[in-house]
């Protein structure tokens, strides 16, 4: 089939490098015209697993292509899909004038009916106001008797793991009242639904919702069990402990029940303010995801403070190793990171942060520039060396298995402050370092 994807960010590129994969011809349309061209010399803008070989490989053998032509690209594609960005607004309310600004290209461009699928996470009736932009576009056009179907194809792909997903999805959701747009979808991921059937159409508005409610779902359950985590220090029980208590219950399950120091990145913190807004818009008190966001935002600050009460208050001049700056393994991805936070915080005491991750980087001196009181090192041993203490953020696989006693050597204080609970408290206290998690006691 011939596609047109527009917006070449995270999920416009992954989504198109897979559908491209299985034999569709795909153009992918962007307005940054320095993206485009790094694209098509084959340097991909983002790190996700198996993504750099998908992209080349394809672009390689003509199936996917880059360009800034909507012209073209609207011209290419009897499915049109929209996956450009929606920012939250100052409100927290999503901003959808990408998302329209595509609709009224669309409209502009087209001479032959198409399909619409909006692939972007957009509050409730954003495809209704997809159709009414391109209906005002054709009129304005004297093209009224151009049929064109708009429908809601929300995406479900975790950072780090989004080719995957995409490759084997758990699910495809398709809102759509019409049949033949129906079934034209149905040939679109036809080579992801061979095994069982795993596509599920409904309303347009409900498909919209879906997306929603499912991230703001596993954003409860993070904030729950973070809340649990700190009840559980001043209980005196071990959370990890609990967590396979209440894990082994199938109701429950083992997932995002992990403790730490709150969810980040480019989906839950965004989705969650934009539903709440979305209430607030029909006058419903979303109580429980209000309470969601305020526990996140605490939790982020749950590590600083407890090295703060460890050396009393007094950080100036001190020195902390940090492990982990993007906001989950496997990604690059500093959106709304804790680690944002606890370096935010550290550096306003007058500390020093000597940091490594190992994709984030060049995300963290994008995001920073050059500061006196940010070291970005090139290995995990090196920033610890001088250091007064460890502070781990992120969970990478790396992180697991350290040697300790070359740790201790390295660190002016032996102590370490894990913000995703990745070591045995015995084991560490065998080395005599002292050790302070999320939602356990010290050892």
């Amino acid at each position: 089939m011939n596609l047109t994807v527009f917006g070449i960010g995270y999920v416009g590129l992954v989504q198109a490098a897979v559908l491209a994969e299985v034999g569709h011809q795909v153009v992918c349309v962007d307005i940054d015209e320095k993206k485009v061209e790094r694209l098509n010399q084959g340097l991909i803008p983002i790190f996700e697993p198996g993504l750099e070989a998908l992209v080349k490989e394809n672009h390689a053998a003509g199936r996917i292509r880059f360009t800034t032509d909507a012209v073209a690209a609207v011209k290419h594609g009897q499915i049109q899909m929209i996956a450009v960005g929606t920012p939250p607004g100052e409100d927290g309310s999503a901003d959808l004038k990408y998302v329209l600004a595509v609709a009224e290209a669309i409209g502009r461009e087209m001479e032959a009916p198409k399909i619409v699928v909006g692939k972007s996470t957009v509050p409730v009736g954003t495809c209704e106001k997809i159709k009414a932009r391109i209906a005002e576009t054709l009129k304005a056009r004297g093209r009224e008797d151009l049929a064109f179907d708009v429908a809601s194809n929300p995406e479900f792909l975790k950072e780090g793991s989004a080719v995957a997903d995409c490759m084997k999805p758990d699910r495809i959701i398709v809102g759509t009242s019409s049949e033949d747009t129906e079934a034209v979808m149905r040939e679109l991921y036809a080579p992801f639904n061979r095994n069982h059937e795993k596509m599920i159409v409904m309303d347009v508005r409900s498909a919209e919702f879906t997306k929603y409610a499912a991230n703001c779902m596993l954003a409860t359950k993070i904030s729950f069990m973070n809340e649990m985590a700190n009840l559980a220090e001043q209980l005196g029980a071990d959370i990890e402990e609990v967590r396979k208590g209440i894990g082994s219950d199938p109701r429950i399950g083992y997932h995002f029940i992990y403790p730490g120091l709150g969810y980040g990145g480019s989906c839950f913190p965004k989705d969650v303010r934009a539903l709440i807004k979305t209430a607030e818009g029909v006058k419903f008190d979303a109580k429980l995801l209000r309470a969601v966001e305020e526990r996140n935002n605490e939790q982020k600050s749950v590590l600083f403070d407890k090295v703060h009460r460890y050396f009393k208050g007094n950080l100036k001049g001190k020195t902390f190793a940090l492990w982990g700056l993007a906001f989950k393994p496997n990604t690059d991805d500093m959106r709304e990171a804790p680690a944002r936070t606890l370096m935010e915080a550290l550096w306003q005491a007058g500390a020093n942060v000597q940091a490594y991750d190992p994709e984030a980087m060049q995300e963290c001196q994008a995001i920073y520039g050059l500061r006196d009181d940010l070291l970005l090192c090139g290995t995990k041993e090196a920033a610890l060396r001088g250091a007064d203490a460890l502070l781990i953020c992120t969970e990478w696989k790396s992180f697991r298995a350290p040697s300790f006693d070359a740790l201790k050597d390295a660190l002016t204080t032996p102590v370490i402050f894990d913000g995703r609970n990745l070591y045995d408290p015995k084991v560490i206290a065998r080395y005599g370092i002292e050790y302070f998690s999320i939602g356990r006691m010290a050892a």
